[in-house]
C-alpha cells in the first residue's frame, strides 16, 4: 500500500509540474537571458583621432568597458548563444560570451555592424559555417563583394535569407522577427529586430533616421514589448553643433524623450538608451546628462547588463 501512495504521489508531482508548465507558456530547463556587449557607435570610444576630452581623459578602465553595440542572447539548457551585430570589437565581446555565437544577426551594412564577421575567416577564428542571418539586399552584397564572399566559399559562415516581418526559430522557444527601418542603405536595407523570448520581448533598432519616417507607430510598438534598446546616436542639438535637426540622421535622445513625454512611466522604464556616439554625455554613467534621463524614466544601456527574458 505504500508503495501505491508513493507511485501515486510521483505521478502526481509530475502531472502538476507539466501542468504549470503548460499554464505558464515555457519550459524552465530553457532559462533565457539578453546580455548587453557594447553600448557605443560604429566608430567606437576613444574614437580615431579625437583629441576632445570626451576621449583623451578616459581612463584605462573606462577604454576597456567601452564597447561599439552588440547584445547577446543565450540559453541556459541548450547551452546556445545568438550574437546581434558582429562589431569592431567582436575579439573581446566574444570573450564575454556565455556560450560561442551559434548564429549571428545583422542589422545592415555599416561598420559598426558587420566588420567583426571579418574575424571569422581564415586568418582569425576559422569558424565552421557559423550561420549570419540577413535581409535579402545585405545577402547579395555580402555573397558578391570581397572578402566578405570568401567568408561564404570557404564555409566559414552560411548566409541565411530574412524576410520582413517574418519569424525565423533558432533556439528553444524564442523566434527573431526583422522590422525594417528607414536608414541610409548605401549597400544593404536597415532592419530592428523584435526578440520574443518565452516571457518577455524586445525590441532592438540600434539604427534609425527618424521615427516619423519609420511606417509604423513607436508608441504602439513599444505597448507590445517589455524592453526596448533604442537608436541614441546623438544626445542634443549642441552635441551636433546646432545643425538643423532634420539633417541629422537619428533621432536625437531629447527627441525621442520629447516624443514620448506623455507616455506613461511603465513605457518610458521599458528604454534603454544604445549606440551612443563617442561624443555623447550618456557614455559617462555619472554625468549630469545621464542623471537627467534617468530621472525622465528612461534608462541607459551599459555593457555587461542581463536581462531575464
Amino acid at each position: 500500500m505504500v508503495y501505491k501512495k508513493n507511485i501515486s504521489n510521483f505521478f502526481k508531482i509530475v502531472i502538476m509540474y507539466l501542468l504549470m508548465v503548460s499554464a505558464n507558456g515555457q519550459d524552465h530547463r530553457y532559462k533565457t537571458y539578453l546580455k548587453v556587449l557594447g553600448t557605443v557607435q560604429d566608430g567606437g570610444s576613444p574614437h580615431i583621432g579625437c583629441q576632445k576630452s570626451c576621449c583623451k581623459d578616459l581612463s584605462l578602465e573606462e577604454k576597456k568597458k567601452r564597447k561599439v553595440t552588440s547584445l547577446e542572447l543565450y540559453q541556459i539548457g541548450t547551452d546556445k548563444s545568438l550574437l546581434f551585430e558582429a562589431s569592431p570589437d567582436i575579439i573581446s565581446q566574444w570573450n564575454l560570451m556565455n556560450f560561442p555565437a551559434s548564429g549571428i544577426f545583422i542589422t545592415h551594412a555599416h561598420m559598426g555592424h558587420y566588420s567583426g564577421l571579418l574575424h571569422l575567416g581564415k586568418e582569425a577564428l576559422s569558424s565552421k559555417n557559423i550561420p549570419v542571418y540577413v535581409m535579402p539586399k545585405m545577402y547579395n552584397f555580402l555573397s558578391k563583394n570581397g572578402p566578405w564572399s570568401q567568408l561564404i566559399t570557404q564555409k566559414n559562415i552560411l548566409l541565411k535569407k530574412l524576410h520582413e516581418n517574418k519569424t525565423v526559430q533558432v533556439l528553444n522557444k524564442v523566434k527573431i522577427i526583422p522590422i525594417l527601418v528607414p536608414h541610409r542603405d548605401e549597400f544593404s536595407e536597415t532592419v530592428g529586430y523584435k526578440i520574443i523570448g518565452p516571457k518577455k520581448k524586445v525590441l532592438f533598432i540600434p539604427d534609425i533616421d527618424k521615427w516619423s519616417l519609420w511606417n509604423k507607430n513607436l508608441i504602439s510598438v513599444l505597448k507590445e514589448v517589455d524592453l526596448a534598446f533604442l537608436d541614441a546616436t546623438f544626445f542634443n542639438a549642441e552635441e551636433v553643433n546646432y545643425r538643423p535637426i532634420s539633417e541629422i540622421p537619428h533621432p536625437l535622445v531629447h527627441e525621442t524623450i520629447k516624443y514620448l513625454e506623455n507616455e506613461t512611466t511603465a513605457i518610458k522604464n521599458k528604454i534603454y538608451f544604445i549606440h551612443m556616439n563617442h561624443t555623447n554625455p550618456l557614455l559617462d554613467p555619472n554625468s549630469d546628462s545621464t542623471e537627467w534621463v534617468v530621472k525622465q524614466g528612461f534608462n541607459v544601456a551599459r555593457v555587461g547588463q542581463e536581462f531575464d527574458l
